[in-house]
């Protein structure tokens, strides 16, 4: 039995020494606060968890044999990335991972989740998607990040930087990418990771933020309208980027602070955003269409159609609303979280057949 963690007399844990399971333990519970603190602001509420009639908080449980994170009814358990080498990278002290897995609790306790017979593939990639995108929002609130984040793109977001790359593991390796080229049309015929399924609406998304980011640095005249409008096509025309860095790099030069305030005002207007398109929407029968038709109209609510014609062209150009994600293609395997614990609450747990210790130990994803 391990001891407790306890805060210092001024009710810090930053006395803890790093590489301890003490400093792990402060820095898991520390991460999820911030991350429902951020999004607790933006929902304008206190979020109730999804079980709060059978536990009062969460607990989340350290893991390291685990190759995965969880977050379920009840219950948050953190694992490690396993490298080739042998060498690991514990999630407990990776903001993203443990901010994403906070984000599916946000989820359940907003959009709820579907019954069997109103169960849709594209619910289950929304999941992801949203965490995801809970992850990016909150870490915007680092100040070390923006910073960074600034000092590398010199505002010009569409290049390859940290923001986009989700749970990173290291300088050159990351999860997934939140500026991506999929496209529903690559799920027509069918899907078999929810992960893979989240990209087209969280690139969707992101191009959303920063498109946002852009029009703010337009108005506020520190980036000419012509050079918003090329990243616009950069990807089909990526010739242009040279010309579009140079821009962003002399418009950048001594102007930190109102880059800085822009980034800061695109954040927390995708953040409210988002946070009340999720308040409107319905786990059932859900489709990614729901989502850009409930953010359209909560922008012209909120902003008057100020940035409407980025989330029509973002929307438009995923082919969301055009194509709709065909059937699974093959059963869950062990790394999904479409059926797993995660998304089984007491109610239907009772109707399922019991799964054998083999099972579990699979759909946990440890190596037996």
């Amino acid at each position: 039995m391990f001891r407790p963690v306890f805060p210092d007399a001024d009710g810090h844990f930053d006395y803890l020494p790093e590489g301890t399971l003490e400093f792990a333990e402060a820095h898991v519970f520390g991460a999820a606060r911030f991350a429902l603190d951020v999004w607790e602001r933006y929902f304008g509420r206190r979020i109730e968890w999804h079980f709060a009639q059978d536990y009062r908080r969460l607990e989340i449980g350290i893991l390291p044999g685990l190759n995965n994170a969880y977050a379920g009814y009840g219950f948050m358990e953190v694992g490690a990335h396993r490298f080739p080498d042998g060498s690991h990278a514990p999630y407990a002290l990776n903001f993203d991972v443990v901010a994403h897995e906070l984000g599916h609790l946000i989820l359940y306790s907003t959009v709820g989740l579907p019954t069997a017979a109103t169960q849709q593939g594209e619910y289950f990639g929304f999941q992801e998607s949203g965490a995801d995108t809970t992850a990016l929002i909150a870490a915007l609130h680092f100040e070390s990040l923006l910073e960074r984040l600034l000092a590398e793109t010199r505002g010009n977001l569409y290049t390859y930087n940290e923001l986009d790359r989700f749970a990173e593991l290291s300088p050159h390796d990351q999860i997934r990418l939140a500026s991506n080229d999929s496209k529903m049309s690559d799920f027509a015929a069918g899907w078999i990771d929810e992960h893979a399924l989240s990209q087209p609406l969280t690139g969707a998304i992101f191009d959303v933020f920063v498109d946002i980011f852009q029009e703010i640095l337009v108005e506020h005249g520190l980036v000419p309208r012509d050079i918003a409008e090329l990243t616009r096509d950069v990807r089909s025309q990526p010739q242009n980027a040279q010309i579009i860095q140079v821009a962003f790099d002399a418009a950048f030069a001594d102007r930190y602070e109102d880059f800085r305030a822009a980034l800061v005002e695109a954040r927390d207007a995708m953040g409210f955003m988002l946070a009340e398109t999720w308040k409107r929407l319905s786990a059932d029968y859900f489709t990614y269409l729901a989502v850009a038709e409930t953010m359209i109209e909560i922008e012209g609510a909120m902003s008057g159609g100020r940035y409407r014609r980025a989330l029509v062209e973002s929307f438009a150009w995923r082919e969301i609303g055009r194509v709709s994600a065909g059937p699974r293609l093959a059963p869950p395997g062990p790394l999904s979280h479409s059926h797993s614990a995660r998304t089984l609450v007491p109610g239907i747990q009772d109707q399922l057949p019991k799964m054998s210790y083999r099972e579990r130990v699979l759909f946990a994803g440890i190596a037996p």
